[in-house]
């Protein structure tokens, strides 16, 4: 079995979903294609259980396939679990999707609010109408409710964004120049 020196897409994936688990689960994978259960569990030294675990999740996600077996020896059946490298690229499309869509929203959120804080740290912003339900007086504190710039995290929203969005320009030429 060769031992691999860098850190595949999938391995990277599993490690955003899991611990250090799915990392270890995503290794052997890469490492033993159509491996068992028991065949990860003993590459990995976790439990079986543990294993398990992390392999249906993988599953559930579309990001491995278990093709069902019959072991000669036992004659019971068993799966041996494949990685499925196309549907790795489909799974982390789909989250910066999610992710794009949350962020366009929140920034329009901060861009139709005029928001008000009392300056201390411990304490919350409130957006106009919260403001003035208060009569500019923080309920925390009691300190004056003064217009608080949101300008910083506007622009930290619109640079993420156009990084997202040019990330996808980049993957939608490389996979139309195929």
């Amino acid at each position: 079995m060769v031992k691999l020196e860098y850190e595949d897409t999938f391995v990277k994936v599993a490690g955003i979903l899991g611990d250090e688990d799915y990392i270890r689960v995503a290794r052997a994978l890469l490492n033993n294609p159509d491996a068992t259960d028991e065949e990860i569990a003993s590459a990995t030294g976790l439990k079986i259980n543990k294993v398990r675990k992390v392999l249906y999740d993988l599953f559930e996600r579309g990001l491995i396939v278990g093709i069902k077996d019959k072991d000669p020896k036992k004659g019971w059946f068993m799966y041996r679990w494949k990685i499925q490298h196309d549907q790795v690229e489909v799974f982390l499309n789909k989250q910066r999707s999610v992710i794009l869509r949350k962020l366009r929203e929140r920034l329009d959120y901060e861009r139709s609010h005029t928001f008000y804080w009392c300056g201390t740290p411990t304490c919350k912003k409130y957006t106009f109408e919260e403001a003035i339900e208060h009569f500019f007086v923080c309920p925390e504190c009691g300190n004056p409710l003064k217009e608080d710039s949101n300008k910083d995290l506007i622009e930290a929203l619109e640079w993420k964004i156009k990084q997202i969005e040019q990330e996808n320009l980049k993957n939608n030429e490389r996979k139309n120049s195929f």
